[in-house]
């Protein structure tokens, strides 16, 4: 409830900014400048050196290739039947150093690469209460880059790089520095990272679909206070990684089909203070996995034929994991040490294989979900290889007879005995 709040103040902050640049702009009696291969100002950077601050600039569908166009003004850049802007490989596209600026409706493709210099198809620079919705960004190094920012939305994009390793690629949407930024309702695909965040605070990522990229749907870094949900991470190297972070909440997401030897679905990694909930994990090598984390709730979250539903190392401590379901998964949970500081409770296993004699829908006989072929493949990975042969079963059953390596305090002492509703 209070990141939901969080998130309608930050709305609320952004339009009451956009209402106040239309006022300032009618006080101004904006004009409108036209730019087509027919009007008078044919060119784009043209059009921006005779407008003044509030002004608009509507461009025609059609081809402009000007190099680095630098907005310096307030201005609405709109482009009709959406106009191509070619970089030709060789510069940044937009370069944004204005308050309260909006560019919509382009084709922006093909920004210069430079290993010295993160060139991208719009870069803000130390700007406030910029707009960038509804552009199509086609094989540029960056996608759309936010240095220095705040109180800025970015939604509607289409963003589509040219992936080809992680030293030749950037990142879709990057933000460094930046406060209560909006990322909202972008398909973001084959770049490095979808998105990436580096010491950027109480934002909102919401109803995003990040597939595809090389690294990470989602990265977080030095990030605090911040919120995404209802978003998709699927087919990444990995969903999401949240490292030397604390204070996010992630809820209502979909991480699904993130396959491979270092895949997630999310990756924790000192991290404190967060909140995961309501979340599908479905087909990921490893769905959740924590390391150095401390404080995280794990709540009524959907674990579905994973590889390993959750791996949550031994230096994680004070973590809860209640009423989730865990269906179909490989292993439910993996550890590297026999001693657990968490909490596990009220969860639903479907390999629990205990009574409900009083039938409260909790079973009577606690349920511990490491397993001694899990603890050996953590070890030895080699291991896999016998999955399910007799060795395996013959370990776990051995276990049960006489628990002895296993975590004895990793334990959900009132497992569910029926699938946790949504």
């Amino acid at each position: 409830m209070a990141a939901t709040c969080r998130y309608v103040q930050m709305k609320i902050r952004f339009f009451i900014s956009i209402l106040f640049f239309l006022f300032f702009a009618c006080q101004l009696s904006a004009n409108t400048t036209n730019v087509c291969a027919q009007c008078k100002v044919q060119s784009i950077k043209k059009a921006i050196e005779l407008s003044s601050e509030g002004d608009t600039i509507v461009v025609s569908s059609g081809n402009y290739s000007e190099g680095n166009i630098i907005v310096n003004k307030t201005l609405f850049i709109k482009g009709e039947g959406f106009p191509v802007i070619d970089g030709k490989g060789k510069d940044e596209i937009f370069s944004i150093e204005s308050n309260g600026t909006i560019i919509e409706g382009f084709v922006l493709q093909n920004s210069g690469y430079s290993s010295m210099d993160d060139k991208a198809g719009i870069k803000v620079y130390s700007s406030e209460n910029v707009v960038i919705r509804n552009n199509k960004l086609l094989n540029t190094f960056f996608g759309i880059y936010l240095l220095g920012s705040n109180n800025c939305l970015l939604e509607g994009n289409v963003l589509k790089g040219n992936m080809k390793s992680e030293l030749t690629s950037g990142n879709g949407i990057h933000l460094w520095k930046c406060d209560s930024i909006t990322i909202l309702r972008n398909d973001i695909s084959n770049h490095r990272d979808g998105i990436y965040f580096e010491f950027v605070t109480h934002s909102v990522i919401s109803e995003n679909n990040s597939h595809d990229n090389l690294r990470y749907g989602l990265h977080f870094m030095f990030s605090h206070n911040d919120e995404y949900f209802k978003n998709i991470f699927h087919q990444n190297g990995a969903g999401v990684a949240v490292m030397y972070t604390k204070g996010v909440n992630m809820h209502h997401n979909i991480f699904s089909d993130n396959w491979g030897s270092s895949s997630y679905g999310i990756l924790l990694k000192d991290i404190s203070d967060s909140r995961i909930e309501n979340n599908i994990f479905r087909e990921n090598t490893v769905a959740i996995y924590m390391e150095g984390t401390s404080r995280i709730l794990t709540k009524q979250n959907e674990f579905s034929s994973n590889g390993w539903a959750l791996k949550m190392l031994a230096n994680c401590n004070d973590n809860i994991t209640e009423e989730n379901n865990f269906t179909g998964n490989t292993f439910d949970v993996s550890t590297n040490g026999s001693l657990s500081l968490n909490i596990f409770q009220h969860n639903y296993w479907d390999k629990y294989e205990g009574y409900d004699l009083n039938r409260d829908n909790t079973g009577d006989v606690p349920y511990h979900p490491v397993s001694l072929y899990s603890m050996v493949v953590e070890q030895i990975p080699y291991a896999m290889m016998f999955y399910r042969s007799f060795m395996s079963t013959l370990l776990d059953r051995m276990e049960k007879l006489v628990p002895s390596m296993t975590p004895e305090t990793l334990v959900d002492n009132e497992p569910r005995m029926k699938k946790i509703e949504p």
